[in-house]
């Protein structure tokens, strides 16, 4: 299948299946602009991404064919789309790649749900894959772009969860300039890392959020605190 046999096959897909109610539905849960797009489940993407690498064995050349006009939509499946179909391709990654999937936050990851799919799905693999480490990260908690900053901690969850990290203390000290970022989306990035990291190592979560507890944003800390006891969140009120 070439690059445009796959955009129409998925653009004749996403329309067979466009859903109006659900458009209505899905925008209540994003507050940086209007939803634009179909109104497919999360399984109906599924589904036709596993169609297309399972059964039609579409290319890793062909997906990056395809991606920079499926980026530009104006549509969430599209990009939906675009990120699910290169996430199966990720021992084929490269830096290059990495670089180019940072300029996307420049004019297409303008939400929590398509930064959180990066931060899940692809970036992680980057990882594993030791295309780069952790570090090369650096520059994307400067960005001004506050979902790219986001990605940073959402990215690293999988990384405390590889269990190749036996001490986080070092991944706190690198995220530390996040806890002062001033986006609400960035707490909750936050949060959400720590909330995990405490799971896997609760001493060593426990004595950065007692670092940081009478500065970092009370939704950050009340994130993090999630899966603890009403006792254990006691300790993290401001004191």
């Amino acid at each position: 299948m070439t690059s445009e046999e796959l955009k129409t096959y998925i653009n004749d897909y996403c329309k067979a299946n466009a859903n109006e109610a659900n458009v209505v539905k899905y925008s209540r849960f994003f507050k940086d602009g209007p939803f634009v797009g179909y109104g497919l489940t999360a399984p109906q993407m599924y589904a036709l991404v596993k169609d297309l690498l399972k059964i039609k064995n579409v290319s890793f050349e062909s997906v990056l064919e395809a991606s920079p006009a499926m980026l530009k939509s104006d549509m969430y499946e599209d990009i939906t789309i675009a990120i699910l179909l290169l996430n199966g391709f990720g021992k084929q990654y490269t830096k290059p790649l990495f670089k180019e999937i940072a300029s996307w936050y420049t004019f297409t990851i303008r939400n929590w749900a398509h930064a959180d799919a990066l931060g899940m799905f692809i970036l992680p693999q980057f990882l594993k894959y030791k295309v780069i480490d952790y570090r090369d990260f650096d520059t994307w908690m400067t960005s001004e772009y506050k979902f790219q900053r986001r990605s940073v901690p959402v990215t690293l969850i999988k990384l405390l969860k590889s269990k190749t990290i036996d001490n986080f203390n070092p991944i706190f000290i690198f995220l530390e300039p996040l806890i002062t970022d001033s986006e609400r989306e960035v707490h909750q990035g936050m949060g959400w890392f720590l909330k995990e990291a405490w799971k896997l190592k609760p001493d060593q979560t426990e004595a950065f959020l007692f670092k940081w507890k009478n500065t970092a944003p009370r939704l950050m800390i009340n994130y993090a605190t999630e899966k603890m006891t009403k006792e254990q969140k006691l300790r993290f009120k401001r004191g």
